[in-house]
């Protein structure tokens, strides 16, 4: 179908209203976040959102040489948080946490070619503050060029209440450093109660997510957002995270990415719940880009929603779909039976086959030009 036809079928639809608003660039609200969720027409949505990646991205769709290393699952959540299957209590079977000489030989050996290393893992009751911050300074000893994007707002958090004993400001401070680049998006989950409570009663409040983020931007650390999905959640669930990512961008402008972030119930305490289907991911994708007006980028986790949706996506809203990766844990422990790792020809070549442009990015978004064995970042 052509746009032509589109712009005159939505004028007959429940969506007229945010066609209007999205041809003249206006912000959506909250009840135009329900009507979105509540339209069962994908190509509907995906059209909207389509125009306003278009807008922003043109024809681009960047990805990033990443690797990732998940430095321990140890984690005194490992019960509260019922969509989890990556966190363990320590001594529990499939426990682990790596030494700084392991991690130094994972980064040894992952660093080659990569411009970033995304690290997470879970609140570790027992490791020393100087253990973070040695991970940080001897991977940058070893790769100097490496951006380190490392921990949840969750993870800063325990750190500083619990490890460091000192505020998040000073916490992170210390971090950066050792060489903390960035903030990763973890650990948002989804923000409204009663539905929080009900999935991870004792984590953080949102409230507490949100701040984190807030201290780390106004120092001037960018971080990415995230809203995990398809578990007991309510559209309005959905509509009130995102315009609170929005709320704090408006203030802060520090997020550079959102990505919805789809539940894998596998080996989690909710099994019972049935996983979601392709055009949820897509109508997640489309909604969040046609709400989040204020941040630059949506990204589909291709290791979550798999190869096919991802591909799609770039017709969705989408115009990033993450990198390399190599290594992940998290979501694999959940079920996931995606690749741990892509090469960078086939991330280029199903961003080609929809049509778009490959782009390769560095964590900050600046495009990374390659000669050979050699790199060099364009502003």
């Amino acid at each position: 179908m052509n746009n032509q036809y589109y712009e005159k079928y939505l004028r007959d639809t429940s969506l007229s209203e945010v066609l209007e608003k999205v041809n003249a660039g206006d912000r959506l609200s909250f009840e135009d976040g329900q009507i979105l969720y509540a339209s069962n027409d994908i190509n509907a949505i995906g059209y909207l959102a389509n125009k306003v990646r278009e807008r922003l991205h043109g024809n681009r769709t960047f990805y990033n040489v990443n690797s990732h290393i998940n430095y321990s699952n140890v984690c005194v959540l490992w019960k509260a948080c019922k969509f989890c299957a990556f966190g363990k209590k320590e001594g529990q079977q499939d426990a682990y946490a790596y030494s700084l000489e392991e991690i130094f030989k994972q980064a040894e050996k992952l660093g080659k070619g990569r411009t970033e290393f995304h690290m997470v893992g879970g609140l570790h009751p027992d490791l020393p503050f100087d253990y973070y911050l040695e991970m940080i300074h001897g991977i940058k000893e070893i790769h100097p060029h490496l951006h380190l994007k490392c921990f949840t707002a969750t993870e800063i958090r325990w750190i500083a209440d619990h490890i460091a004993k000192m505020s998040i400001e000073e916490t992170l401070e210390t971090l950066v450093r050792a060489g903390l680049g960035s903030l990763t998006g973890g650990g948002a989950e989804i923000f409204a109660e009663p539905t929080r409570s009900e999935i991870c009663k004792g984590k953080q409040s949102a409230e507490d997510w949100l701040e984190v983020h807030r201290i780390a931007h106004n120092m001037g650390l960018s971080s990415t957002c995230t809203m995990l999905y398809g578990h007991i959640e309510t559209d309005a669930d959905r509509v009130d995270h995102i315009l609170q990512l929005r709320d704090l961008q408006d203030e802060t402008n520090g997020f550079t990415t959102f990505i919805p972030l789809s539940f894998h119930p596998e080996n989690t305490q909710m099994n019972d719940v049935r996983p979601s289907g392709g055009i949820l991911d897509l109508k997640n994708y489309a909604v969040s880009r046609l709400l989040l007006d204020n941040i630059p980028h949506i990204k589909a986790y291709w290791i979550m929603v798999g190869l096919p949706i991802a591909q799609l996506s770039q017709q969705y809203g989408v115009n990033d779909l993450d990198g390399t990766v190599v290594q992940e844990k998290i979501y694999h422990m959940a079920g996931a039976q995606t690749p741990s790792e892509l090469t960078v020809d086939y991330i280029r070549n199903i961003i080609r086959e929809v049509g778009r442009e490959p782009v390769e990015r560095d964590t900050l978004y600046n495009e990374v030009i390659r000669e050979g064995e050699k790199w060099a970042v364009h502003a």
